[in-house]
């Protein structure tokens, strides 16, 4: 544990105002054992967004080491999502096209998990490098064939592969760039790597849904910040790179997708930029009004759902959930939700089967163990994978079970 960072981990500046406190929580990603739950070994850390009111970073108080979340036991497999692999599918395919990229070129992705997305590159026949702190889904990733360095990516590493000879064409950057404690040294990680035309593309949910769609459950430990194109364009400018393009995209309840490249490469300004910077500011995301009175809106959340448990309870329901997601275990603890509320979690992802949510202490079950239960509701705790979530659990449906999303209110489906 560390002490409370209080002020701005990218200016400096003090840190003032509260964007969201969400109390004592649990790291989102360490499932308990029932021993650990009779030794009481399940720690809760205070988990306080605040904004920074100079350059506008939201940003998560540090209270747990990067280190100390990114461990052995680190249990997030990206290939257990169907619809997150076709994602990388379609994205190797689309950057293969737009970049010509070939046998001669190189993709570097960083934290390349498992190699759900590298994989596609490989099969095109361009060659690729992951780097991945956690040791458990790097070698899942070299079992499919995949280069991975086990490591925290940062200018000193990315130094130490152009030392090698080691540059990129593309690289990839998914849903990390929330997660690194120093931003501006993981931004100046890329200027080292790059070719002097290479493009570094980078993917993260938009704060700008986050607010707009009470996305409370997606703020947990490992999320040090919580992004809008207008503070990146300031770390990314500082980091030496230019966005020159840039996409919204569905996943993670919306998303941003950004290419950046050196300063001084030939890579032209695209209107898509102006774009999502007018519709910040339309939000007043460039000014501290923007973040203000989010906190009622996580409260009155909670009281729907709560309302919808304490109902189901009353009418003799049997509710079980879906999904031992991070964002879940956010959800579930900031409701006060324990496992008198909800009977399971179901979750494909063996590494988790067995065990427990934490602080909630549901217990974590096969998908078949759940569709032989038949539950009268499911709550799919992963909101964004719903569609995907409900198709698997067809046979549920047809039999009668409901389905619930309690994100950015309750509804049963």
């Amino acid at each position: 544990m560390t002490a409370a960072h209080h002020t701005c981990r990218f200016c400096g500046s003090p840190l003032d105002a509260v964007f969201a406190d969400l109390g004592e929580t649990p790291l989102s990603n360490s499932y308990v054992t029932r021993a650990d739950i009779d030794a009481g070994r399940d720690p809760a850390y205070p988990l306080v967004v605040r904004v920074c009111g100079t350059c506008l970073l939201v940003q998560a108080d540090e209270v747990v080491r990067h280190a100390d979340i990114f461990d052995a036991d680190y249990t997030y497999f990206s290939s257990y999502s169907d619809s997150w692999v076709e994602h990388a599918r379609r994205y190797a395919q689309d950057m293969c096209a737009r970049f010509s990229l070939d046998g001669n070129s190189r993709v570097i992705e960083v934290a390349s998990n498992d190699g759900y997305l590298l994989q596609h590159f490989l099969k095109a026949g361009v060659p690729v490098l992951g780097v991945e702190p956690t040791a458990g889904t790097a070698a899942a990733a070299r079992e499919k064939g995949i280069e991975t360095r086990v490591a925290y990516f940062g200018q000193e590493m990315a130094r130490q592969l152009a030392d090698e000879g080691i540059r990129a064409d593309l690289t990839a950057a998914n849903n990390v760039l929330a997660h690194v404690p120093d931003i501006l040294d993981f931004a100046r990680g890329f200027s080292e790597i790059l070719k002097p035309e290479g493009v570094a593309t980078f993917e993260f949910p938009h704060v700008l849904n986050l607010i707009g769609e009470v996305q409370f459950d997606t703020i947990y430990h490992e999320h040090f910040s919580y992004l809008s194109l207008i503070t990146v364009e300031r770390i990314f400018d500082e980091a030496g790179l230019r966005i020159y393009d840039a996409e919204e995209l569905p996943t993670h309840g919306g998303s941003l997708r950004l290419y950046a490249c050196l300063q001084g490469a030939s890579h032209r300004d695209r209107p898509t930029v102006q774009t999502i910077r007018d519709k910040e500011r339309a939000a007043q995301l460039d000014t501290l009004d923007g973040y203000t009175g989010f906190q009622e809106k996580i409260n009155a959340c909670c009281r729907s759902f709560r309302a919808f448990l304490d109902e189901a309870k009353r009418a003799g329901k049997r509710v079980a959930a879906y999904g031992a997601a991070a964002k879940g275990n956010t959800f579930l603890n900031v409701c006060g939700v324990t496992s008198d509320d909800i009977l399971v979690v179901a979750d494909r992802s063996h590494a988790k089967q067995g065990k427990f949510l934490p602080a909630s202490h549901v217990p974590i079950v096969d998908p078949e163990d759940l569709i032989a239960a038949r539950p009268d509701y499911v709550v799919i705790l992963p909101w964004n994978l719903a569609a995907e979530i409900r198709a698997q659990l067809s046979e549920l449906e047809a039999s009668g079970t409901r389905f619930v999303v309690a994100i950015p209110e309750t509804q049963i489906l």
